[in-house]
């Protein structure tokens, strides 16, 4: 049975990012992992997604035999980003940490996806995510900002987000302190590549 992957890079560096090295990495160990794999590759760095504006919330408000052609391209945008979620068996996100959170892009990513009736509905008991048995593993890279730290405004919303759609199967891979001492940072990340399963 193929298992299947969508990986995310959000990095704004096409050579040289941590974060990329690491989904590379972590994407070997898993197709090592598993007889057959089929992976789908979103560069939000290399290409961003339109921002969730004025023109994003009405065309969603917008009836469908009403909605204009940019109307209908900005629906189908968003309609296939969730469908790329829920067809993967694991999500692999690279998380690179600009200004100790995480890149606007990713937001936008994640603010694409957040549709009630889509990923999350509300339910007698609160929101309740509407994509299931999903995998999640993040790449988590910074000069010197710890993961799970004080100054760390990236994993925590990240996860959360993760879990509001339904996705709670989340593991961190972290080279998370490259700027203070590379080796170190590098040596940690490898073995937390070596301990993915799948």
């Amino acid at each position: 049975m193929t298992h299947k992957i969508l990986r995310i890079d959000s990095s704004i560096k096409s050579e040289g990012s941590i974060s990329r090295q690491l989904t590379d990495d972590i994407l070997a160990r898993l197709k090592s992992s598993y007889k057959d794999t089929e992976v789908v590759t979103r560069d939000l760095g290399a290409n961003p997604l339109p921002p969730t504006d004025a023109h994003w919330l009405g065309s969603f408000a917008t009836p469908v035999d009403e909605r204009s052609p940019a109307q209908a391209e900005t629906v189908a945008l968003s309609d296939t980003l969730i469908a790329e979620i829920k067809d993967a068996d694991t999500i692999l996100i690279g998380l690179p940490i600009y200004n100790f959170a995480a890149p606007a892009q990713l937001k936008t990513w994640l603010d694409q996806m957040a549709r009630a009736g889509e990923t999350f509905r509300y339910s007698e008991t609160g929101p309740e995510g509407l994509v299931k048995n999903t995998r999640a593993i993040i790449a988590f890279s910074s000069n010197g900002t710890r993961l799970g730290s004080d100054i760390d405004f990236a994993s925590a919303y990240v996860r959360h987000m993760l879990g509001f759609f339904g996705i709670t199967d989340v593991q961190f891979v972290a080279s998370d302190h490259y700027a203070l001492d590379a080796d170190s940072s590098l040596k940690a990340a490898n073995e937390g590549v070596a301990a993915i399963a799948a």
